[in-house]
């Protein structure tokens, strides 16, 4: 065949299996990466508000409560 009509020819059909064959495995890992980046952001992000609600819960309870005067005599 001469080449003027090379670009007519096929590409042959193991490259496009294999091609076929990798994607799947490459969008997994791409996906698991995300997965893990999402999820250690997350845990961050939970660590700094649960750092910040305990300095709350401290600076609270050192605090004077007003509502405590009311509910002095109902405990159980």
């Amino acid at each position: 065949m001469s080449d003027s009509f090379s670009y007519l020819i096929p590409i042959p059909p193991v490259a496009i299996n294999a091609y076929f064959e990798v994607y799947p495995v490459t969008y997994a890992f791409y996906e698991e990466a995300k997965l893990r980046q999402d999820h250690a952001e997350c845990c961050q992000w939970y660590a700094q508000v649960a750092d910040q609600h305990r300095q709350e819960l401290a600076q609270m309870q050192g605090e004077w409560n007003p509502l405590q005067w009311f509910y002095r005599g109902r405990r159980a």
